[in-house]
């Protein structure tokens, strides 16, 4: 604060001192030699500067310190208890901008759950037609209505994906930790996922004690599996090979570890430490030209709300292990 205030008036004090300075010079060479007299009359001026001084520190005390302390909250700025006319007419400014500031958060923050709201009523309103489309293609085996199947999978799992990312932002409110087993969570998303395994001819292989339990959201979960195994069955797609999900304590006992690991085409080192950025593809996405960038980024997302950890292994052209990790 003492600092802020000296490095604000330097200027005056310099300038004072100049020009008391020129005053004694010209009296000097007008042949005024009594030193004794000017060097009152320098000390009086100085004593001048030094009551303004001592006057100015004492009634902007409180606007300095408010400059010098960094502030907790956006609040803290609007309030003041200074008379001097500069700092009330700061904060009257600050307060306004402040008033300003809140009116804009507080429209975008409406503007923002009327979107959500009309986004997650469009999301259902779009799976009745798309359940009435999978229920039609059901009745037929033939090729074209198997394409059409394959395409009501991927937007339904769009359709999924909007939903979830939707209720990301209010996770708080929808989130219960509960016991869940693994083994259960597994077999149930692999069970949603079976269209998209036979379409992609890539087979699931389910390695888990029926016994083994995590305290976990199993709603979230299951959104987690789902898009792990997407991912998994996307990028080894026409393999022929498993896509496998196993459990299992670690060595300290401490954690248990659920792993979706595939044989597919791997992740180049370059990618790896950008899989889980927002809207990043990747070398391999944009070989696909169909992925979004978005469901390692939300399951990261979701797993850090959790308090989870999740890892990530992968070898070009070997194949790809995400790793799920619960605190027991």
């Amino acid at each position: 604060m003492k600092r802020l205030f000296w490095r604000e008036h330097l200027p005056l004090i310099l300038f004072t001192a100049a020009e008391l300075l020129v005053v004694l010079l010209v009296f000097w060479y007008d042949g005024y030699d009594h030193p004794v007299t000017a060097s009152y009359a320098v000390l009086l001026g100085l004593s001048v500067m030094g009551g303004y001084l001592a006057f100015r520190f004492y009634t902007h005390r409180d606007f300095y310190e408010r400059l010098s302390q960094p502030l907790a909250s956006l609040e803290e700025s609007i309030k003041h208890n200074e008379s001097a006319p500069l700092p009330t007419a700061l904060s009257e400014l600050m307060e306004e901008q402040y008033r300003q500031y809140r009116n804009q958060m507080e429209e975008w923050e409406r503007r923002r759950r009327e979107h959500l709201i009309f986004m997650n009523q469009w999301v259902h309103q779009m799976k009745t037609p798309l359940s009435v489309i999978e229920m039609i293609t059901q009745e037929d085996d033939n090729d074209g209505y198997r394409s059409i199947s394959e395409e009501s999978d991927r937007i339904r799992r769009g359709l999924d994906m909007v939903l979830y990312m939707s209720r990301l932002e209010t996770f708080e409110q929808d989130f219960s930790v509960e016991p869940v087993k693994l083994h259960q969570a597994a077999v149930d998303a692999v069970h949603e996922n079976k269209r998209y395994f036979i379409h992609s001819h890539v087979y699931p292989e389910v390695i888990i004690d029926p016994a083994l339990t995590v305290q976990t959201d199993a709603k979230w979960l299951r959104f987690i599996l789902m898009q792990l195994l997407s991912n998994a069955i996307k990028y080894s797609s026409g393999s022929g090979l498993k896509v496998t999900v196993r459990a299992y304590c670690t060595e300290d006992r401490r954690q248990v570890a659920l792993e979706v690991t595939d044989r597919g085409m791997g992740i180049p080192k370059s990618d790896i430490k950008r899989v889980f950025d927002p809207f990043y593809t990747g070398e391999n996405g944009r070989k696909l030209k169909e992925s979004t960038g978005m469901g390692l980024y939300l399951v990261s997302e979701v797993v850090r709300k959790m308090n989870h950890r999740i890892e990530l292994e992968s070898e070009p052209g070997q194949g790809t292990t995400v790793r799920l990790l619960f605190l027991q």
